[in-house]
C-alpha cells in the first residue's frame, strides 16, 4: 500500500513529530520517510512536500525538514530535482550499498588499528545487541 496522494501528485507522508520525545525531530521524519521508502508505502519517483510545507503540516522549523530530506539524499534514499522537488530514489539498492560502505569504513578502520579482526567482530555483534530489541526467546 502506497501513501495517499493529494490529487496533484504530491504525496500525504502522515508523519507525526513528538516534540517530547527524546528523538529529535529531524530524525522521527527522517526515520519515518525511510520507513515508508523501505517498506513499499512510499515507491520510487513519489513526489514528496516542500520543505517549507512539511515543516508546517509538522509545526517543526522548515530546517529541520531540510536536515532529514538531506540525510535521506544522502543515504540515496531521496533525490532533489530542483524546481522539480523531492522525490524517492530509484535506486532499490541504497541501503545494499550503504551497508556495503560502512562495512569497508570499518573494516579499513580496524585495519588502521591493527585491531584483531575476529574481536573487531564480537565488539560489532556486542553492539547490536546493546541497541536492537531483545526477543522474548533471546536471554
Amino acid at each position: 500500500m502506497t501513501e495517499r496522494t493529494d490529487g496533484g501528485g504530491m504525496t500525504e507522508l502522515r508523519l507525526h513529530v513528538d516534540a517530547s520525545a527524546q528523538v529529535a525531530p529531524y530524525l522521527q521524519i527522517r526515520e519515518g520517510i525511510r520507513d515508508r521508502i523501505l517498506d513499499g508505502r512510499l515507491p520510487a519517483g513519489a513526489r514528496l512536500p516542500a520543505v517549507r510545507a512539511l515543516a508546517e503540516e509538522l509545526k517543526v522549523a522548515a530546517g529541520t525538514v531540510a536536515r532529514a530530506y538531506k540525510e535521506l539524499e544522502a543515504d540515496e534514499l531521496l533525490q532533489t530535482n530542483g524546481r522539480h522537488g523531492t522525490t524517492v530514489a530509484a535506486s532499490g539498492d541504497a541501503v545494499a550499498r550503504q551497508t556495503a560502505l560502512a562495512a569497508q569504513q570499518f573494516a579499513a578502520r580496524i585495519l588502521e588499528l591493527r585491531a584483531d579482526p575476529e574481536a573487531a567482530l564480537d565488539a560489532a555483534r556486542a553492539a547490536f545487541g546493546s541497541i536492537l530489541p531483545q526477543s522474548p526467546d533471546t536471554p
